[in-house]
This record gives C-alpha cells, structure tokens and sequence, in this order.
C-alpha cells in the first residue's frame, strides 16, 4: 500500500479541463454503468458545528474503487482553520487491499466538487453566459468560479458574503487568480438578479435565494445542502424553475434542496448523469431557468481518486525510469 500526502498530489493534479471530463464521465457511469453506491453516512459534531461523512462507490468493470472521509467543521476559519478536510483509500476491486491512502486534507473533494460544479453549468446554463454570481467567500466559492471559467465565458463576477471583509478578499483574490471585474454586492437578491449564472457555495440552514428573484435565462448551481439540516433555496425556486436536476434523486430527497421541497412533481426532476449521458437533454432555450442540486456522490470520489492515483503512479514511472 502507497501513501502520498497532500505535498505529492498537489503536483499533480489541477482544476482542470481533464478533470472536469473525469468528473463528467463519473456522472455518466451513474446511467450506463451497473453502480454500487451505499447512502452517505455522516456523523453530526455539532458542538463544534462540524460533520464527517463517509461516501464510496464500486462502478462495474473498475479494478479499483474510493472509500473517501471528509469532514466539514465550519468554526475553522475563526481558528485560522480550513473548513474542509478529510482523506480517501483506493481499494482493488478484485481482493479489496488498500492500493494507496490519498492523504489530500479534502483537496481532491473540493476539486471534485468544482469540476461537478462545471459539469451543471456546461449542460445546463446558457453558452453565453458571462456574468457569474457567487454566494459564499470560502475556498469552495472560488473553486467552483474557477472550474466555471473552464466551461463559460465567464467576465465579471458579483459576490456576496455575510461578512462584508471576506467577499473583499474574495474579490482581491479572484482579481488576482482569475483576472476577472468583481463586485462585491450588498445582497443575494442583488447577485442573483444581476447574474447569468449563480452558484450557492454555504452551509445555510435557511433559504437564500427566493424565486421573485429569478429572471429568464438564469442557471442556478445550489452545491451547499448536503445534510438533512441544510437548505439554500426557497421551494418555490424549484418549483418555479423549467428544468430541476440533480446528481442523484434519492440522494437529493433526503440531504438536499428536495427534502424541503414536498411539492415538487419528482417525476420532473432530472439526474445529471442523464443528461451528460445524453439519455435526457439540459437546457432547450435560452430563455429558461435551470436549478441544478448537487449534494456530491461517491462515484466522484472514486472518479477522482482513480485518476489521481494514476497520475502519482505515472511520475513515480517516469522519475525510476530517469534513475
């Protein structure tokens, strides 16, 4: 068994093109492929108002497989912490002996988690779409701007945090990173309103996008609401929308924006894998509003992990072969 820390994978993996294919293509498995995708078990810390959840998924045909941990404490950054952390095993699907520990510190979930956020956007927004609005100022908010700008022409960003410091930095950092126009709004109502495309990047407990804000054309990534107690938009967002997608119906039902919204039509909402599959279509017009739901899936842990694994193994090759 190979353990490589965080060091070593961040040599050589990127939010990238690549990997939003990966990624892609993991959703995809979830429709072509016979999949087997135990639910999300989560163990709640909620003194220190922190989560851990454990999230794995064996794809047919795969001789390998992620069983990945990932923590969200969301106290951490008043201790000068990051949020996120947690770790993945790669198992061989044929003995079940660990072939590697990825000891990322939940890297490659938040890279994941961006790619996943490209993917909605790349089927599901309008290919014009220039303007992002980003709710949430954490590491996750400027991962998911970044993986946009894979997928979309994306030129000026509106952003809003609840503290007013950090969607500056957010702004300075972007500025910096992406070289994309920022600014910094006062509201959610005024980033969506002003937005192509936004994306919902906080561990709400109560809705922040409402649908009297909504307007033609919009595409809504909502990727906060992973457990029973969270939720960012207000029902009547999805059911106002044209289209409702989501990685996994059941999944979305129980830990996301679906378990606050009993009148929804189920029959309507649409998986991702569906689409990128192309056994069901995203976005018909430009004129339609689109929501899409992701509350992340242990086939993109599994997705990931075998990619990274196999790019760590190809330069450990290389540099034996340089020897």
């Amino acid at each position: 068994m190979q353990l490589f820390q965080r060091e070593e994978i961040e040599r050589v993996i990127r939010l990238d093109t690549e990997v939003v294919n990966v990624i892609e293509d993991g959703f995809s498995a979830l429709i072509t492929k016979n999949v087997h995708m135990p639910p999300i078990m989560r163990v709640d810390v909620p003194i220190n108002n922190g989560e851990v959840d454990i999230k794995s998924a064996y794809i047919e045909g795969y001789d390998s497989f992620a069983v990945k941990l990932s923590s969200g404490f969301f106290n951490n950054p008043q201790k000068g912490l990051p949020s996120a952390n947690g770790m993945m095993i790669l198992l061989s699907a044929e003995t079940g002996v660990p072939k590697a520990v990825l000891a990322d510190n939940g890297l490659l979930t938040d890279i994941r988690t961006a790619a996943a956020g490209a993917v909605a956007a790349k089927y599901c927004s309008r290919k014009d779409s220039r303007t992002a609005g980003i709710i949430g100022t954490g590491a996750q908010a400027r991962l998911q701007l970044q993986a946009l700008t894979l997928v979309r022409p994306i030129e000026h960003v509106h952003v809003y945090g609840r503290r007013t410091e950090k969607a500056e930095e957010f702004k300075q950092d972007i500025q910096k990173m992406l070289g994309l126009n920022v600014s910094v709004c006062k509201s959610p109502q005024e980033v969506v309103e002003e937005s192509d495309i936004v994306v919902t990047t906080t561990p709400s407990k109560e809705p922040i996008v409402k649908a009297e804000w909504l307007h033609p054309g919009l595409h809504i990534t909502a990727m906060g609401s992973d457990a029973e107690h969270k939720q960012e938009l207000d029902c009547a967002v999805i059911n106002h929308a044209d289209i409702f997608v989501c990685d996994v119906i059941e999944q979305s039902k129980r830990l996301g924006e679906l378990r606050n919204c009993p009148s929804y039509t189920i029959e309507k909402a649409i998986e991702l894998g569906e689409i990128t599959s192309g056994s069901q279509q995203g976005r018909l017009t430009n004129e339609q509003v689109t929501v899409c739901d992701l509350s992340g899936t242990g086939v993109q842990d599994t997705a990931i992990a075998r990619h990274v694994y196999s790019l760590l193994v190809s330069k450990e090759e290389t540099i034996h072969e340089r020897r």
